[in-house]
């Protein structure tokens, strides 16, 4: 794979354009809509238990964010701590792995609230020019 230069110049032979880079795999997992709502939620209330983590994401089901969990565990960016008590006690955190997540996604978050006008109008006038072509 080629070797790509990241912002602090430090060279790595991880290409996410490159086909089977396992970066690519990565960037797919972190970046989904799921996995960037857990990491956010995670990222401003600390320690949550499943059921406040399903609350708090309006829309996500219980198979997808068990998944998404799952995922987002074994990449080694939450931890999973199991408490031994009935029922069962299940905290999720965000690793020291995790927290270096927390600006870029905060970015992206906060530019998609800033510029989500400019996107429905664009979205808006891209599917009135689709129809009148057809």
């Amino acid at each position: 794979m080629a070797a790509v230069e990241n912002v602090t110049g430090a060279r790595s032979s991880f290409d996410p354009y490159e086909r089977g880079c396992p970066s690519r795999d990565l960037l797919d997992q972190i970046g989904s809509k799921w996995a960037v709502l857990v990491l956010g939620e995670l990222g401003r209330n600390g320690t949550s238990r499943f059921g406040g983590l399903r609350q708090a994401l309006a829309g996500v089901s219980e198979k997808m964010l068990t998944q998404t969990l799952r995922t987002l565990e074994r990449d080694g960016l939450i931890s999973r701590t199991v408490y031994p008590e009935v029922p069962p006690h299940v905290e999720y955190e965000l690793t020291a792995l995790g927290q270096t997540l927390r600006e870029p996604l905060k970015a992206l978050t906060e530019w998609s609230v800033l510029h989500i006008k400019e996107v429905i109008t664009a979205r808006e006038e891209y599917d009135h020019r689709a129809e009148r072509t057809r």
